[in-house]
């Protein structure tokens, strides 16, 4: 396919930083094949492209993470190498990663100014003026919390929140945001919105990676498109609409996101009465029926995580019933959960979900070694023919089932999550946002999955944050607001407006105003 190449902003404007010709080779895959990439003061760049595109591995080398095998970076213009991440902190770049590294056991601001904290002159660190500072950065991010409070305490939203001020307390020239809204409330994405909007004021070059095309239009000034380790075209996004975008990105249309489905529903399956938590939820029942998807829908802190790591015996409620094909079942462990045929995907695959550091066919296979060992000995034929059965069945994108699963895109790392359950033959299964931080094209091939699971009788719970998603791939919806449910939605009652007034607590929507 010939794509056409939009002009850069203007020949007189010199990049920030240039990437040219830039490659880099893994074993068995060419990660990065003669891409190129310029970002440019006061302006977004949005780097698009599917899962394994080479967007990660781009990070790393602007980063210093990786050393690229061939090609050429420029500063303003002049040649630099950057051998690690110090050489690229030097030059002004920072980045705000989607799996954001921080130390619970640290205050915030010991988070933000970990390896660059002020030092008073007997070379100790001034802790005075590292909260000063810290408090000043917090203020300017507008996060709801004390500097002094420790990292443990926080959410997945406000510990986001500290990454990015982490990323701001270098003075840098170009910060990379990678995902950066993925944990984020609305409200917290519009002020991440204010936010980027202040950095380009102050001339800084903004590279952002994002999936969600309604940030990518809201944003960005410009687009680069990789696919498949290569340079698709670049442009201005003015010029450009998301059916193109999504063809550049994929190589085709992608105009059915979610599936048809023969909405052929059995018995019920599980049934949850009266789950409370002393903190997090409460008064939690409702029923899943064989070959239904149930979605969860809610804003940040409506508790639905939070009761689907109970459900699972990661946490325990404080009272409540579990029964499974009618029968009262105690889960006190995630054990007794699979053992009992629940199964759950968690959000965060990077701490809860993959184990980083095995190879793909061990994530796969570890829940499942009873069918994989003979006599408490491990069968490595029997492991492989497991983990190839379900990476296969998820189109799961990786050199060797023996590479290790930290390698691999976010979206495949979701995909080896999946398929980890799956392999152990789940009853239910819990997706906790199944498509966070994947591409469009992934996303499709996802829902296709989940419709097939449940049209084989498998019973689906779906956690997620998008509207469209939730409308488009559920049967029924609960909707839940402080800990508990607040409304369970079905067929014509189930809209946009209902989901948001619903889960905002707005009774009713108010005649000539937003719901």
């Amino acid at each position: 396919m010939t794509t056409r190449t939009l002009p850069h902003v203007s020949p007189d404007v010199t990049p920030v930083v240039s990437m040219d010709m830039i490659t880099k080779t893994f074993p068995v895959v060419k990660a990065l094949d003669e891409v190129r990439l310029d970002l440019y003061p006061g302006q977004v760049t949005a780097l698009v492209g599917e899962n394994g595109a080479g967007k990660s591995t781009t990070v790393k080398i602007l980063t210093g993470i990786y050393i690229p095998d061939g090609g050429t970076i420029r500063i303003d213009g002049d040649p630099i190498s950057f051998n690690r991440p110090n050489d690229a902190a030097n030059a002004g770049i920072t980045a705000i990663h989607q799996e954001t590294v921080l130390f619970d056991e640290l205050s915030v601001a010991e988070n933000i100014y970990i390896g660059h904290a002020p030092r008073t002159r007997f070379g100790l660190i001034d802790k005075a003026e590292m909260h000063r500072a810290a408090v000043k950065l917090l203020g300017e991010i507008g996060a709801p919390f004390s500097s002094h409070t420790q990292l443990r305490d926080l959410g997945i939203a406000n510990k986001h929140l500290v990454a990015i001020a982490r990323a701001l307390s270098v003075d840098a020239r170009v910060v990379i945001m990678d995902e950066p809204t993925a944990a984020l409330s609305h409200k917290e994405i519009e002020e991440l919105y204010e936010l980027v909007e202040a950095l380009k004021s102050q001339g800084k070059a903004i590279l952002f990676i994002s999936h969600k095309f309604d940030e990518i239009f809201r944003i960005a000034d410009r687009y680069t498109v990789f696919r498949d380790g290569a340079f698709v075209g670049d442009g201005k996004i003015a010029d450009i609409s998301e059916a193109e975008l999504v063809t550049m990105m994929v190589g085709r249309s992608v105009d059915q996101i979610y599936p048809e489905r023969a909405h052929d529903i059995g018995e019920e399956v599980l049934k949850v009465v009266g789950y409370d938590h002393p903190t997090e939820f409460a008064d939690i029942s409702f029923d899943l029926k064989r070959g239904e998807i149930l979605g969860f829908y809610g804003l940040v802190g409506a508790g639905r995580s939070e009761f689907m790591q109970a459900l699972f015996g990661i946490t325990k409620p404080s009272k409540g019933v579990c029964r499974v094909n009618g029968d009262i079942k105690v889960i006190r462990s995630p054990a007794d959960a699979v053992g009992n045929g629940i199964v759950y995907v968690p959000e965060d695959r990077g701490k809860q979900g993959a184990i980083i550091g095995l190879p793909i066919f061990q994530n796969i296979t570890l829940p499942s070694l009873g069918k994989t060992s003979r006599k408490g000995f491990l069968k490595l034929a029997e492991e492989f023919k497991l983990a190839r059965e379900y990476s296969q069945r998820l189109d799961l994108r990786a050199a060797a089932l023996d590479q290790d699963v930290g390698n691999l895109s976010g979206g495949n790392q979701q995909k080896v999550v999946i398929a980890k359950w799956l392999a152990t033959q789940p009853q239910v299964i819990i997706l906790d946002e199944p498509t966070k931080g994947i591409d469009i094209g992934s996303k499709a091939a996802v829902h296709e999955f989940m419709a097939e699971l449940a049209a084989q009788g498998l019973s689906v719970i779906m956690v997620s944050s998008e509207i469209p998603e939730v409308i488009g791939m559920s049967d029924r919806v609960i909707v839940m607001r402080d800990g508990r449910i607040a409304a369970e939605l079905v067929g014509h009652d189930l809209t946009p407006e209902t989901l948001v007034r619903h889960a905002a607590g707005i009774t009713k929507s108010t005649k000539g105003a937003a719901a």
